[in-house]
């Protein structure tokens, strides 16, 4: 899952990138508004955690302008202001919530788990497909009782793909994901990391594919799924 981390205080944001790296989020970070909206209406990513007091566009600013994009990406607000009328005017502006600064970690991880479990409606820490469980916390693909840990892109990757089974996802949507937009990563990466998951999803006995659908993408499907048009090479 990405997140755009929008904080202009550089150590607050070092230390909450850190920590989210660490629960298996992958996260970009920027420090002023007008680059965060831009970044944002890519709609690459999956939570925004949005300071409200940044240079350039304010964060109140950036989130009016995403929703009148009619981008629907969660986002929490944070700012030193935590009284009621300022709470309410971040919730009437689109967030989805809003912690006050000084904030406990423990609390804006529960937070984020909520928005995404909500806004998602999948569980916040297995998910399931077919044969297959990927634990959100571990980073371990299960099928039975069989299992295997997964590399961060790898992990990244299979999260993805079954999020959205049975969906074509591109070579482009799937190296903005993982890689990010900016990323200098090729295209080939994606090849490499998919011809990885295959092995280890074969390692672990799992009847589910990933398909490759020619000029199109890959496609995360079950054993008794529709045979696919294009080989799986």
């Amino acid at each position: 899952m990405r997140i755009l981390l929008v904080e202009d205080e550089p150590v607050l944001s070092e230390t909450l990138a850190a920590i989210l790296s660490h629960q298996h989020y992958t996260v970009d970070a920027v420090f002023d508004g007008t680059q965060a909206l831009q970044m944002a209406l890519t709609g690459i990513y999956d939570v925004l955690i949005l300071d409200i007091n940044l240079p350039g566009l304010d964060g109140l600013s950036v989130l009016r302008q995403l929703r009148a994009a009619q981008q629907e990406v969660p986002v929490l607000l944070l700012s030193a202001k935590g009284e009621v009328a300022d709470i309410i005017q971040g919730l009437d502006a689109g967030a989805n919530d809003y912690l006050a600064k000084p904030f406990n970690i423990e609390e804006l991880l529960a937070r984020l788990r909520a928005m995404t479990r909500s806004h998602l409606n999948r569980s916040a820490t297995v998910l399931t497909f077919a044969d297959l469980a990927l634990d959100l916390q571990t980073g371990r693909l299960f099928c039975g009782v069989k299992q295997i840990h997964l590399a961060a892109k790898e992990f990244q990757l299979m999260e993805l793909f079954i999020r959205n089974h049975g969906q074509i996802l591109t070579k482009e949507k799937l190296t903005q994901k993982v890689w990010g937009f900016d990323s200098q990563a090729e295209y080939n990466n994606v090849e490499v990391y998919i011809s990885f998951l295959r092995k280890k999803l074969q390692a672990i006995g799992s009847q589910t594919h990933i398909y490759a659908r020619r000029g199109l993408g890959y496609v995360l499907e079950a054993p008794n799924a529709a045979a696919p048009p294009y080989s799986s090479t």
